[in-house]
Formats: C-alpha cells, structure tokens, sequence
C-alpha cells in the first residue's frame, strides 16, 4: 500500500512537469467607473432590477474562469452595475442561465459559503492587502469577511449591517446590494481610487469566474484587483453602533444531598453591552462590557498525555473580530504574542479544602470589560490597541456552619498595542507590537503566579518583481517577574525546565526575581510566476522566552531550520482539474548546540475531473530527540519514525458527501505506533437541512511511555512503561434554516479515552539507538501492585524496604457535550438566541471496554444542561 501511494504521487509529479499549461502573460488592470445618484430616487433592494435609477451607468460583463481552468470563457456569463449616494454603495448582478430551474440554492446560517453565489470584493484602502468581502447566495444567505495578508487570511467574524435580495427569473438570478458606507474605510480623497473584484461561484460545475482575471500563478488576491473610479466628494462615515443585550439563564443537574451547591437547579439574570464607535472614518473602537458568550460552542474533548498546554481557537466573537491586526504569528501557526484565550481563563489559585467542606469553583474569570482600539488609515498605519479587565474571582467554601469566599483568581489588567505601515508603494510594511499583564499577587496562593510579564517584537515584509520575491522576519523578546517562588517555577515549568539533567547551558536560579529572553525569525523566498514556490526560514527561541500570560508559547530553547519547496499546476491536465506536490525538510537544534530533530514532509493535493479530492502525505523521521519528554529529566531519544497521512474526499456538492482521512506512524522495531481513522459523512436531504457525523478512533501504543519520576538514593529514577490507548468519538452537525435569517443548530459530541498501562520499566541510557536499550524493565519481586490503594511499590535494590511509589496511572475518561442553538436576526445586525447546553463528564473503568464506558459514564448518568435566552439590539446611529 505504501509503495503504491508513493508510485501515486511520482506519478503526480511528472505529470505536472509535462502536462502542466506554460506560464500565463501577465494581465492588464481593468476599471469601472460608477456614478452617483444625487437627486434620484435610490433603487427599491428587492433583487428585480427594474429601478430606472440603474439606467444611469453600464452594465459591466466579460467575466472570465478562475477556476478550475484559468484564463478561459466561463459557462455562463455574469454582469454587475454600481451606483452609490453619500450613504450607501449599491451593486447589482445579472447571473445568467440557460437551466434557472437547476441553480442550487442551499440555505445556511451567515457565511455558509454553499450554492450559487456573488461576491465583491472592495479594497476601499487601495493598499493592495486588505479587503472587504460581501457574498449572496441564490437562496439569498449573506457572507461576509475582513480579507488580510493579500487574500491569505480571510475574517468570517466580522458582521457588518448590509442588505441584500435576490430573485430567479427566466434568465437566471439577479442579486441586489446595498451597502453601508460607514461599514467601509476609505480616505477623505476628492476623488476615491478603490481596489476591486467581483466574483460568481457556479455550483453545478464547481466554477468560479471573475471581472478581473487573476492569474493562478498570482502572488495574492488583494493586490491584483482591478480598480473602481467615479467615487466622487464622498465623505467618510463614521461608525457608531450600540448593541445592548438581556440573558436568563437556567442550569439544571443531579442534586447532591447536603451540598448546598448542588440543590438541582440555579437561576441567573444578566445584562452588557457591546459598542461600535468610529472615532474616524479609519479607526473604531469597539467596547464591551460585562459580555457573555453563552451561544458559542464548546471545545472539542482532548487528552494531552505529554504535559504541554493545548491550542485552542479563540470562538468568542469580541476576540474574533478584527483579530489579525493583533496577531503576531512569529515561528509558527501557534507561537503568538496575543492569545487571546488567556483573557478569562480558568482560575489559578491554589486552595485547601478540610473534609466536610463544599466547594464551588467558577470555570472562567469574569470579563469586567474590553475595549478594542482597530483600524487602518488612509496613510497606510494600521493600528491595533486591546485593553481587558478582569475581576477578582472567588471559590466558595461551605462546612455547613458557615460560607467563605477564597481568592483564586487576582484581578488582572491586560493590555496589547500594534502598529504596522505600509509604504514602497504598498510592496513593503514595517511593524511593532507590546503586550503587558499586570496582576494583584499579594495574596499568599498567588505565590507562584508572575506579577507582570511583558512582550514585545518587530516585523517586516519586503516584496520586489511584482511582489513575485519576499523577504520577512520578526524579532520579540519577553520579560517576566513575581516572587522567587514564581520565576523559580517559571524555569521549572515545561516550557523551560531548566532543571534538566544534561543541559549545562541552563540551570535553575531560586533567588531570581524576572527572566528576559527572545525569538524570531527571518525567512525569504518566492511566492508567484510560474509552477514553482519555494521560500527558507530560520526560527529561534531562547530557553528564557516566556509568552504564556497573554500569549502561546509550547516550547522555548529551539532554533529550527527550514526549507520549503512547492510545485502547482496552472492548469487542469490529465485526470486533474488542479494539484500541487511540496517537500518540506528541517532540522532543530537547542541552545546548547545540540541536533535534536531531522524531518522530511512530502505531500500531494489533488482534485479530480469527477470532482473528487485527495491529499497523500509522508513524513520520515531519521532523528528525534526530546528535551521535555522526561520532564525536567535528560534528553530522551525516539526511534526513526515513518508516517503515512492520507485523506480523500468526494464530489462536495452532491447532497450525500463523503470524506475520510487515515493516519498511521510507526516506531523503528516497533517503539511506538499511532493509528488514526477519522472517516465524515454529510448528508443534505434539502436545501434547509444538512447532517453531518464525524466519527473518529485511534490508537496510540508505546513500550517507553513517561509515567512519572522518584527520587531513588542519589538520583532520580525516570520511569516509563508500556502504554495502550484507545480513543473514540463522534461529532454530529444538524443545520435546519427556516430563512436565511432563523436557523437551528445542533451539536453534539461524546468522547471516551482509556489508558492501560503495564510492563513499568525505568530510564538508564536515554539516548540509546535501540529503544530497548533505553530502559531497564522490573522484575515482579521488584514492583507490586496494591488494589486497595491504587498504588504501585518499588523495591528496586529488593532489601525489603519500599523505595518509592506511584500511583497507578490506568485512566479512562468519557465526556459528553452538545449545543442546541436557535438564532433569529430579526432585523439586521440584531438577533435572539436560544441555547441548550448539556454535558456530562466520568471516569470509567480502564479494564471495561470503550462502549461500556460511554454507556455507564453519559447515559447511567444524569447531564447537566444549560437554558440560556438572550436577546440583543444593534442600534446604528
């Protein structure tokens, strides 16, 4: 099998090299030129075009394919006419077809992105990197995104107020817009100049075509738009926007007798208020009090056995929204100065309760207040200021004489300010970004909470021959400080351990009060003309880099090499309608000059003639060494390791949609395996209904799984053992859409892992090439097992006297969480939620199987479930 899909993808390569289409001439800037409507009446928005106010400018045609087959006539053709007052943009579309009867329109909730649709695209900064988008589908759904990075990042938080209607005639469909001009930024010009595209998705070919033709060996999006003149004496709008919104909410649970925490049934009422306010047509700042975000939904369920900190994606829509003038992305997709998820995080203080005592604990830190300072000016400055608030968060305690309230969680101030500014007509940016938190830890179980830590970097970007060739790079540095107790476990933490055995370059300092360190990297490379893309990069992080109050730092005391090349086809060919084939090596080595990691990626994308989709993937890894894997321990080695990921995927317009990814990497002399099956099905019986299931298993072996550590005579003792793991869930998607403004979703999820673990052994030569050498295994007379206490002893020099002990680490955790959302924009930009939430989480047998676990541990067991109404209304001024 392996053979065959490495066959495959050589195949895959040589065929684009011979088969592949030459380069394409470079294109010429299209324009249109609107006019405005002064004394006329405005068009009546009902998507029939039969306003007279139309009549004033030309229609706009001569769409041409992007995609699949790029620079060729499409199926159908498309023609689009602007108009605009001092208000509002107004843009109508004619969508020809021959066959009106087959245009797909399937309903979504906002930015569904399905069907038949068009879409504007208007870069009113004319900076050639950032854009508005405004998308309508047939059925009439709107979708709506911030576009940054030149097209490489595209915001489907942000939600502007716009309207918009369509209507199918015997020609095709006709879509009207119109759009708000304080929801644009643009420059006081006399004469305005704006970046533009539209495009049209034709479902039933997977089409895409546009006005302006972008090359697919492009460098970007933004910068290649054509351009839209006739703006004449428009004055900027500035924003103001006043959302108030009224929750109730209900929480029901399985009562504990005695706990007077826990009688069953709780009741809350709640109150805040969002705020848009331009302070110029280019800068708003966005202000929220007292928020809630009740309606988003859950995390995934996820077991991390090595001890690092888990990624999870900011879902919160205050956080969301113009979120990539914050970010500061400075080694990888993770590695950010600006997590946003540590602003009402999970309290942190340490309390000790006495037995009899109840506890009730909060899950987040309340959010007193944020305030979000955004923008980009016509001068090419953008402009980012974050300020969030949270409050002093309380664990109540009950022994049934009386009720306290301890401290867990200070109140904290967190602060991030960005710049960046464009210049070398738009080719080039320069940036900076702060960041600082500030927190009250003079209560004695903040001891090991820092009391500030800040952050802070630089970064620029340089394009040259038609932005074909880049240049990039960043730098930032940290600073930290608190208590001893605080730095001292800031070194020991596992992003740092400086405690490790063998690293001589690094030590832990228990009379330190701060710690100062750095990172970046500089990368350069080529990103358009032609078939090929290849760019490398230099990534470091010094063992003293510390992010985690504000930002995500996984690991410091790396230095990573890259190198990254690509080849895409520019045209369909063979069986392909498109595809692309990378090889990505790197090495790593640490600060103390060690080569720890050599890695090797080669992967293949493609999409069929049929339709149909495939991404085959291999890594190999020839050498693996961990830093952290023991814990604070010596550097731990992995036997060379191949990998195989392969995920495929049918025709995504058919109603029943299939797709299914398989993964499977393996140890040298069997070390280690991890076997993933993670297959989805979709089904969308109409155009108001969709269901989606996403089962997914795996199975994760090892035979030198870190347990835990002891101290045994002189030393430590590192100790490890056979690892089973077995992992199984299923999410379940319902979308059903009463219109385009009332839709119900549902979501749903269980989740059981267990963990075996046996045949303990402990560490003796860590760096050994054979895994076996690595570790020396118990004999029975050294290691035994007590069930009453859960415990395993270790008489290790066998004199009768026990020299250490652990518990026994077997686990089997199951969970279940679902999310039942009916949302209704009764007007726009003003909307009433519902929300039921339940969820269960237990702690099953690890020798029980899977299934029996999910039966005893979600359904033997009474949820909790959350009813939550909140209704909000947008006032626009």
């Amino acid at each position: 099998m392996i053979i065959q899909q490495i066959r495959f993808l050589l195949v895959f390569l040589f065929s684009f090299y011979f088969c592949s289409g030459q380069d394409m001439p470079k294109n010429e800037k299209r324009i249109y030129t609107t006019k405005s409507l002064e004394n006329l009446d405005t068009p009546i928005i009902d998507g029939v075009l039969t306003d007279t106010s139309w009549d004033i400018v030309e229609w706009q045609t001569d769409f041409i394919e992007n995609l699949p087959d790029e620079n060729t006539s499409p199926t159908e053709q498309t023609k689009f006419k602007i108009l605009y007052d001092s208000k509002f943009l107004y843009v109508a579309f004619k969508c020809y077809d021959k066959e009106p009867d087959k245009i797909v329109k399937r309903l979504s909730r906002r930015d569904g992105f399905d069907g038949d649709f068009v879409e504007v695209n208007i870069d009113s900064y004319h900076d050639k990197r950032t854009g508005f988008s405004f998308t309508i589908s047939a059925s009439g759904v709107k979708s709506d995104e911030f576009i940054a990075d030149n097209g490489n990042n595209w915001d489907a938080s942000w939600n502007p107020i716009w309207y918009v209607k369509t209507n199918v005639d015997s020609e095709g469909w006709t879509a009207e817009m119109k759009i708000p001009l304080s929801q644009l930024k643009f420059s006081a010009s006399e004469n305005q100049v704006w970046g533009f595209q539209a495009t049209r998705r034709y479902f039933r070919k997977q089409e895409r075509s546009i006005w302006q033709r972008i090359p697919a060996d492009a460098p970007g999006w933004v910068s290649e738009f054509g351009e839209l003149r006739g703006l004449i004496h428009l004055k900027p709008q500035k924003q103001l926007e006043i959302q108030p919104y009224f929750l109730t909410q209900v929480d029901t649970y399985q009562q504990e007798v005695g706990n007077p925490f826990r009688e069953g049934q709780d009741h809350s009422l709640k109150a805040g208020l969002d705020a848009k306010i331009g302070i110029t047509n280019d800068l708003t700042l966005d202000l929220t009090i007292n928020p809630d975000f009740g309606q988003v939904e859950a995390d995934p369920a996820v077991i991390a056995l090595d001890g690092f900190q888990v990624f999870l994606q900011e879902k919160r829509p205050f956080f969301i929204e113009n979120k990539n003038i914050f970010d500061y992305n400075f080694a990888n997709n993770e590695d950010n100065l600006f997590y946003s998820r540590r602003i009402g995080r999970s309290p942190q203080g340490i309390i000790s309760t006495q037995k009899g005592e109840f506890v009730k604990r909060p899950q987040n830190s309340t959010i007193l207040g944020a305030a979000k300072f955004s923008g980009k000016t016509k001068n090419g400055w953008s402009l980012g200021i974050l300020e969030s608030v949270t409050g002093n968060e309380y664990v109540k305690i009950d022994n049934g004489l009386e009720r306290k309230n301890v401290l867990v969680e200070p109140l904290t101030n967190y602060f991030v300010g960005r710049v960046q500014k464009d210049f070398n007509d738009r080719n080039s940016f320069l940036g900076a970004i702060v960041t600082a938190t500030n927190r009250n830890t003079d209560e004695p179980q903040f001891t090991l909470l820092r009391a500030a830590a800040y952050s802070g970097g630089f970064d620029f970007k340089h394009n040259w021959k038609d932005r074909k060739y880049f240049v990039a790079g960043n730098i930032v540095g940290s600073h930290v400080f608190g208590s001893k107790e605080s730095i001292t476990n800031t070194q020991k933490e596992i992003t740092h351990l400086f405690q490790r055995v063998d690293a001589n370059y690094v030590s832990v300092d228990n009379d330190r009060t701060s710690l100062t360190g750095t990172g970046g990297k500089i990368e350069a490379g080529k990103v358009s003309d032609g078939h090929w893309r290849y760019n490398a990069s230099v990534t470091w992080r010094s063992p003293e880099l510390e992010l985690n109050d504000i930002g995500f730092l996984r690991q410091a005391d790396e230095i990573k090499q890259t190198l990254y090349v690509s080849y895409q086809a520019l045209k369909p060919f063979g069986a392909f309608r498109s595809g692309m084939v990378r090889f990505e090596p790197f090495t790593t080595y640490d600060f103390g000059g060690f080569h720890n990691r050599t890695y090797y990626d080669l992967l293949g994308k493609a999409e069929f003639k049929n339709y149909w989709w495939a991404n085959i993937g291999f890594s190999y890894k020839p050498r693996t060494f961990n830093n952290a894997y023991l814990q604070g321990g010596p550097k731990f080695r992995f036997s060379e390791e191949f990998v195989s990921y392969n995920v495929f995927g049918t025709d995504t317009r058919k109603k029943l949609r299939f797709q299914a990814g398989v993964f499977f990497a393996q140890g040298k002399n069997n070390s280690f395996s991890y076997k993933e099956l993670d297959p989805s099905v979709t089904y969308q019986p109409t155009n108001s209904l969709s269901i989606t299931l996403n089962p997914n298993f795996n199975v994760n072996q090892s035979k030198t799984q870190y347990v835990t550590q002891s101290a045994f005579e002189n030393g430590t003792r590192y100790i490890t053992s056979h690892l089973d793991q077995q992992t199984a869930s299923a999410s379940l998607r319902l979308s059903y859409n009463i219109n385009p403004n009332f839709t119900i979703q549902y979501y749903g999820q269980p989740f059981a892992s267990t963990g075996k673990y046996s045949e303990f052994n402990y560490v003796t030569n860590p760096r050994a090439s054979y895994y076996g050498n690595r570790t020396v295994s118990y004999t029975n007379n050294q290691i035994s097992y007590d069930s009453n206490t859960n415990v395993y002893s270790v008489d290790e020099n066998q004199n009768g006297v026990v020299d250490y002990s652990f518990l026994n680490p077997d686990f089997s955790f199951v969970q279940f969480r679902s999310n039942l959302v009916l949302r209704w924009e009764y007007i726009p930009g003003s909307e009433i939620y519902f929300v039921w939430s339940q969820g269960t989480n237990g702690s099953g047998n690890p020798i029980d199987d899977l299934f029996v676990n999910l039966d005893t541990q979600i359904l033997g067991k009474q949820p909790q479930n959350t009813f939550i109404l909140k209704a909000t209304y947008r006032f626009l001024l």
